[in-house]
């Protein structure tokens, strides 16, 4: 059965305010219903992409975030499980054993996370890679096909393609 206490979050928070003050953000630690060690996000320079308040899925940080606030979000989830975390849950046989659960909330549904502007990463970050030809970008048969239905202009006039205008 999941159980965190009070002096396991003690002994955790000093992890957690280091990856707090690492990326300039400000947060609070509690424990809810002795299961589940929470950090919620008040303010910071990361931008999460998200009106207000958005509470963070940890097993899909990697699908859902880039850049800063994925680096951010792995490390915090790294501090949060400490030494003591396990999971032994074994979902095939509905079986659950895990030390405690881990919640990340950005903002609160009262108080909505503040993003500061004067520090901001990430705000208009984009993953954007040059090539010299459109097969090194989407692949010989997707760049036949996008010829074949006239997308795509045969001759290459030297342009370099980018992979913001393929969407």
């Amino acid at each position: 059965m999941a159980y965190i206490s009070q002096k396991d979050k003690k002994e955790l928070a000093p992890g957690i305010k280091a990856v707090l003050k690492k990326y300039g953000m400000k947060g609070s630690i509690a424990v809810k219903n002795h299961m589940s060690l929470v950090v919620n996000l008040q303010s910071g320079p990361i931008h999460f992409d998200m009106d207000g308040y958005t509470s963070v899925n940890v097993y899909h940080i990697d699908k859902h975030y880039t850049g800063r606030a994925k680096d951010f979000l792995n490390e915090l989830v790294v501090a949060m499980k400490g030494t003591k975390w396990f999971d032994k849950s074994d979902i095939m046989t509905d079986y659950f054993h895990t030390a405690y659960y881990i919640d990340i909330n950005v903002g609160k549904w009262n108080k909505p996370y503040v993003l500061d502007i004067t520090n901001a990463v990430d705000i208009t970050e984009k993953s954007t890679k040059e090539v010299e030809t459109l097969e090194q970008l989407v692949g010989d048969d997707m760049a036949k096909k996008l010829r074949d239905l006239g997308m795509i202009k045969e001759k290459d006039t030297g342009y370099k393609y980018s992979q913001d205008e393929m969407i």
